[in-house]
């Protein structure tokens, strides 16, 4: 391990991702490249902290370079989310991904990758959903059991990390691109959970102590460095008003007539959220009634906000959005100094200009407009509301 490589969203960034950081650097990365989540994120919302606050944390923490996750990907489930971040460190020239999981066995991951790779496994997840299954999950788990009956892959895929470590895993394998797998235990309160463990706790628990009691109530779960930076976007009103969110949101669906292009439509769902749209009042309430056992809420609250920034299916007509498979350009976001030089390595496309990048060529183009789509989304979207085109003018962060 030389060149490391993190996917990463740092909503915010708390102490357990600083003790990956480092974890790495003592395992043999000289340098670690982090590829962050930029405008969006996975759970279909803009990150609470903007990116120059969350690069500085990263930065300030040790890493050597970060780069953009486009916000399409971002905001997409853990298959896409997976490829796209595995695509743009490979292309940046890492050796090593590293990443946390309930079960840190790489062989096992790997293997786990590997029948999910398979034809006799989407074979299976036919069948399975097919005749009923209780939910997607559901149906992937007894697919995998089918394939690889009593090895214990299926239990593996019940736990939400091992689930992204499987994919990034899968993504190296299907790209087959040289990033060797480094699973690391995950330190404290489980992905989601809202509560505290120890020192550490997870980024959705830190969100609603922010938005309880402000910046302050951090302190212990967050490096005094990141910490620092947090006062200053509270004090400046740089963060998300998640209240604006909705209005905003339902503001732009309801100016809306067809829901038939947004990415993730199928089964005549664009039917179900037209009709959604029209009685919901809250963000929450949409969300609520989308949600079925069949359409589980975390797809529900991505194709929501890919219907508020218009991002269309392949062949979707005016008015949408539609993206290449992979992020075709990388996007820096922030650097070290002394990082500089590796930049180099780069097989894409790679500026910190977001209109040099949009000047590449028609995928970079539309990847640029989908991504200022959601910053300017963003944007409108914090305590106090910036006007558009800032991701056209934010600085280079550099330490």
């Amino acid at each position: 391990m030389d060149f490391a490589g993190i996917i990463a969203e740092y909503d915010p960034f708390h102490s357990g991702h600083g003790w990956q950081l480092e974890a790495a650097r003592q395992m043999g990365a000289r340098h670690v490249v982090v590829a962050m989540s930029c405008g969006m994120t996975q759970r279909g919302a803009p990150p609470l902290l903007p990116e120059p606050v969350r690069t500085q944390a990263a930065l300030t923490a040790g890493a050597s370079l970060v780069f953009a996750l486009p916000a399409p990907w971002a905001m997409s489930g853990a298959e896409s989310f997976a490829r796209a971040g595995v695509s743009l460190l490979a292309a940046a020239g890492c050796d090593t991904l590293v990443f946390g999981a309930e079960t840190p066995d790489a062989d096992l991951l790997t293997r786990t990758a590997r029948a999910l790779a398979s034809p006799a496994y989407r074979e299976a997840l036919k069948e399975q959903l097919a005749a009923g299954a209780r939910s997607f999950a559901a149906a992937r788990q007894a697919a995998v059991e089918r394939v690889c009956p009593g090895a214990g892959l299926a239990d593996l895929l019940d736990r939400p990390n091992n689930n992204l470590a499987v994919e990034y895993c899968k993504a190296i394998l299907e790209l087959d691109v040289p990033l060797t797998p480094v699973p690391l235990p995950r330190q404290g309160a489980n992905h989601g959970q809202a509560q505290t463990a120890g020192r550490y706790a997870s980024a959705s628990a830190l969100r609603a102590l922010w938005a309880e009691q402000g910046p302050e109530a951090l302190a212990p779960y967050v490096p005094a460095s990141a910490l620092h930076l947090y006062r200053e976007a509270y004090a400046a009103g740089q963060y998300t008003d998640f209240s604006a969110v909705s209005l905003a949101a339902l503001s732009r669906l309801r100016a809306r007539r067809d829901f038939a292009g947004v990415r993730g439509v199928s089964e005549g769902l664009e039917h179900r959220l037209r009709e959604s749209v029209r009685s919901a009042v809250t963000l929450e309430g949409l969300w609520d009634a989308l949600t079925t056992v069949r359409y589980p809420r975390a797809r529900m609250r991505r194709l929501v906000m890919d219907a508020v920034l218009g991002y269309g299916t392949p062949g979707a007509g005016p008015g949408w959005l539609t993206l290449p498979s992979l992020p075709p350009y990388l996007h820096l976001l922030g650097a070290r100094r002394e990082a500089t030089g590796l930049l180099a390595r780069a097989s894409l496309p790679l500026s910190p200009s977001l209109a040099r990048l949009a000047q590449e060529n028609p995928d970079c183009a539309r990847t640029v407009e989908a991504q200022t789509a959601a910053s300017d989304f963003t944007a409108l979207c914090r305590r106090a509301p910036q006007p558009m085109g800032t991701a056209y003018t934010q600085p280079l962060i550099k330490l």
